[in-house]
């Protein structure tokens, strides 16, 4: 069996590959169509990330029915005693979301790409390139974790408990109100506001930051392992990275997929603006 850190460097994978089919290893890239056609990491297959979604309204963000998860990881080859590695070009927002996923389906081997395809191609790591046509298996996904998510109705009921945090994940005109993607612009009461992208060095290839100042950072905002975290953005996408975060930091970290789509077109949830939590 394959044994991998959950954040696993480029150059550590670079220095495994390939992988024999007896290795039970799948390298899962999320980048957009055309970058894997141009350029992706030997071995690894194509997931479009809509396919983890359930494009449902008003939330298109939660998690979608399990017979979508079981066909699209049918699809891809993966099988229960597969370690996946997760990658995409943007920084580990939906790679992020894919391992929230896994840990709903109670799929616990996996690693995620530190960087994923950017940093593999910022450091000069060898590629592949053209159409990938996996070997399709029969994946049976079934719903066995509910605690890695919190709902609308947990949320409200944990609001203003010195235990519980919310890390929301948006820009900061979201997080205020001045740019209102809902009927109701602004935050949960008590979230405090990390804009995902800042937690990724862009000299380093979109590597997460230094893990440690990463860490202080958050305890000065009021995030550490203490406390029970939600995390969310509009579609739990952009909290794909920030729940990814929470895992590697050792947090007890939750994606609320409902996420602003949901909060912010329901009359009747609380709504704070402005810049404080």
């Amino acid at each position: 069996m394959a044994d991998f850190p959950l954040l696993l460097e480029p150059a550590d994978l670079a220095a495994r590959l390939p992988f024999a089919d007896n290795d039970k290893v799948l390298i899962v890239e999320q980048a957009k169509a055309e970058n894997f056609i141009a350029n992706h990491i030997p071995g690894s297959v194509w997931l479009d990330f809509k396919m983890l979604q359930s494009a449902g309204q008003p939330a298109p963000g939660k998690l979608p029915p399990m017979d979508q998860i079981s066909a699209a990881l049918s699809a891809i080859g993966l099988t229960p005693d597969t370690h996946v590695i997760c990658s995409d070009d943007e920084g580990g927002g939906w790679a992020g979301r894919m391992i929230w996923v896994l840990d709903c389906i109670g799929h616990t081997r996996y690693s995620y790409l530190n960087g994923g395809l950017t940093a593999w191609l910022a450091e000069g790591l060898p590629t592949a390139g053209g159409e990938v046509t996996p070997t399709a298996s029969d994946y049976r996904a079934e719903l066995v974790n509910s605690d890695c998510t919190l709902s609308k109705e947990q949320i409200i009921a944990r609001l203003g408990q010195p235990d519980f945090a919310v890390w929301d994940a948006r820009s900061r005109e979201e997080y205020t109100g001045e740019k209102v993607n809902a009927q109701r612009g602004g935050h949960i009461p008590g979230a405090v506001n990390y804009e995902w992208t800042r937690g990724m060095d862009k000299e380093r290839g979109l590597k997460i930051n230094d893990l440690e100042k990463f860490r202080a950072l958050l305890k000065d905002m009021g995030i550490d392992e203490s406390k029970e975290i939600a995390t969310h953005c509009q579609t739990h996408h952009r909290s794909g990275f920030t729940y990814l975060v929470g895992k590697i930091l050792g947090f007890n970290i939750k994606g609320y997929d409902g996420s602003w789509a949901e909060w912010g077109n329901d009359p009747a949830t609380p709504v704070n603006t402005g810049e404080q939590p």
